[in-house]
């Protein structure tokens, strides 16, 4: 293996290239044509799945979150309501 790295995409054009040496001109145009169209699918479809990454990593920070704040309210809401009833009782 050589030191050289190539992207999958372009070793693929490449490799492509290669091959078609032996074609017609036309033939060598829509042999690279597929390949740049191939490369610039396999482009869309990592940036899918990244997106598709970023939106389910929001959705389970969103649920933490809301669970954490339904934890909050419920502890808030069984602490004893007599202290802020006396608290108003001593200002007026």
């Amino acid at each position: 293996m050589s030191g050289l790295f190539i992207s999958r995409p372009l070793g693929e054009l490449l490799a492509r290239i290669a091959m078609t040496a032996n074609y017609s001109k036309p033939r060598q145009q829509a042999e690279i044509a597929f390949g740049k169209t191939t490369s610039q699918l396999s482009d869309r479809e990592r940036v899918d799945e990244e997106l598709d990454a970023i939106a389910v990593a929001r959705n389970e920070k969103t649920l933490k979150l809301r669970e954490a704040r339904l934890a909050k309210e419920l502890q808030d809401s069984k602490k004893p309501v007599a202290s802020t009833v006396s608290k108003r009782v001593k200002k007026t």
